[in-house]
């Protein structure tokens, strides 16, 4: 039952993240060509800035889903009823206080937009986005216990309604009326939508849960306390690491290199949050596993699922670079083409981050993410610093080369140590060298790409052609791995085996 609703949860979620990877490139597409490029820099810096200010949540989600795991499991409805209670007031709570910090914070915004030359009013605008993420705390509760009884499928149904409306809706905003002011009013719209449906989905099928008024015990609030300190500092890092980038180009650089720079990092942060779906329906299935306590069984499925996670990165990323100048001369124009080393180093850097997210899933899934809590503040103060001093010399290559030294010398070292350490009681030297290793096989493979890479008259044409070549290389370290790795092999017949025996017995 479990692998089977693991299948679709992933499933549901990769259709919907496709439809909207393609309608979101159709909006970014107008809103530069209707409104112009410093509107599309405004917005990665108004969700930039925002995201800083979701720091207030505190991760609470993650560890109150983490508490759910095993009274679902037992069925235990009075302590699941509790802990959504208590995650329901959090989170309201927290939903006010972003708000107050986005008014605070909102007489500062034009000093973050260098060379804002668009005629909307910065101030007016970023208001509406702000109440368009605050209104989303008040149905995140009901969204997370879907979740945690790992029907993902729905939740993701919902809210890929709800931004596929959105986007619809902005595409015939920016035709009719060119306006970004009512291109953002459709956010609040589609978050109005999600919140109706996620309200009627959980009073049908979980009334029983969200109509108990039970209160959490002294225990579970002192795990949950726990837990949210740990994913308190996490949320920082990830922040910091993640979110500064925008702001920082904004600043230092300028909001239109910024609306140049957001075309590539959508794309291929859409494009991992296609990949890494694959990864993040199936926390509440591992979830369930670590809680058997069978370390020998969990570390197989862990090496297993990082390799699935390598060889899922080396197809896509490599893609991505062989594609994606075509893809932004197509979608937004050849003028916002940028220097090859941009490209180069975007998709280094997400390929570094996209190889943790094995160790990341199995952190979440094993609670061991209390352990390096500190980590994420040391390596988000290290990028920021390290970005400030990068950028002034080398530009926004600066603030990239940052992440991905920060990655590299802080993430791809605690993280593992951590979870072989606390998790599986090992050491984790054999992984350390097989990680750096595919990090260096991965660059090899990518100069291999750029080496091979044609450039020929017609858009289209270079597009697929230099597609195909990236897929081709890519396969040369998968032959390799199901050749010379037993235990990836076994395990990947055996999965096609369990799959195609339920086919054979529905």
């Amino acid at each position: 039952m479990d692998k089977r609703k693991s299948l679709l949860n992933v499933s549901v979620a990769i259709v919907f993240k496709i439809v909207i990877l393609v309608l979101s490139l159709l909006t970014r597409r107008f809103l530069i060509k209707l409104v112009g490029n410093d509107a599309n820099g405004i917005n990665s810096l108004y969700t930039s800035v925002i995201g800083f200010l979701a720091v207030a949540d505190l991760g609470i989600s993650s560890a109150i889903n983490f508490c759910m795991y095993k009274p679902i499991a037992q069925n235990n409805k009075q302590k699941v009823a509790s802990l959504y209670n208590l995650f329901k007031k959090v989170y309201r709570i927290i939903g006010l206080i972003i708000l107050l910090l986005g008014l605070i914070v909102t007489p500062f915004i034009p000093y973050l937009a260098k060379g804002y030359s668009a005629d909307f009013n910065l101030y007016f605008t970023f208001l509406i986005m702000l109440i368009s993420v605050v209104l989303t705390y008040f149905y995140s509760a009901k969204m997370s216990l879907i979740n945690a009884y790992k029907n993902n499928y729905i939740s993701t149904t919902i809210s890929s309604v709800a931004e596929i409306i959105r986007d619809c809706l902005q595409i015939l905003v920016l035709f009719l009326f060119k306006s970004f002011e009512l291109y953002l009013v459709c956010r609040i719209v589609a978050v109005t939508i999600q919140w109706i449906l996620s309200d009627l989905y959980t009073k049908k099928h979980y009334k029983d849960i969200i109509s108990t008024s039970n209160k959490v015990d002294n225990e579970t609030k002192n795990e949950v306390v726990k837990n949210t300190k740990a994913m308190f500092m996490h949320k920082i890092g990830g922040l910091l690491v993640n979110t500064a980038d925008s702001i920082i180009i904004s600043a230092f650089v300028g909001v239109e290199i910024l609306g140049k720079y957001s075309n590539y990092s959508t794309i291929v942060c859409s494009m991992v949050g296609v990949i890494s779906l694959f990864f993040t329906p199936l926390t509440s299935i591992m979830g369930h596993l670590c809680s058997d306590g069978d370390i020998k069984k969990e570390t197989k499925v862990f090496h297993f699922m990082y390799i699935v996670n390598f060889i899922i990165g080396i197809v896509f990323f490599l893609g991505y670079y062989a594609v994606i100048d075509s893809v932004i001369e197509i979608c937004f124009g050849a003028n916002l083409v940028m220097d090859k080393s941009i490209p180069i180093i975007i998709t280094v850097n997400y390929f570094i981050q996209f190889l943790r997210q094995a160790e990341l899933l199995f952190r979440d899934a094993t609670g061991t993410f209390y352990n390096d809590r500190f980590k994420p503040i040391i390596e988000g103060t290290f990028n920021v610093i390290l970005s400030i001093i990068l950028v002034n010399f080398i530009g926004v290559l600066g603030v990239i080369v940052a992440t991905i030294i920060t990655n590299l010398l802080i993430c791809h070292i605690v993280e593992p140590y951590v979870l072989f350490k606390y998790a599986y009681h090992q050491k984790p030297y054999k992984f350390y060298a097989l990680n750096y290793s595919f990090v260096l096989i991965f660059c090899g493979l990518l100069f291999l790409t750029d080496l091979c890479m044609v450039q020929l008259n017609n858009v289209l044409l270079n597009l697929l052609v230099n597609g195909c070549i990236a897929v081709g290389i890519a396969l040369i370290p998968i032959i390799f791995i199901i050749i010379f790795d037993k235990g990836f092999r076994n395990n990947l017949t055996n999965l096609f085996k369990s799959i195609f025996k339920k086919k054979k017995l529905n």
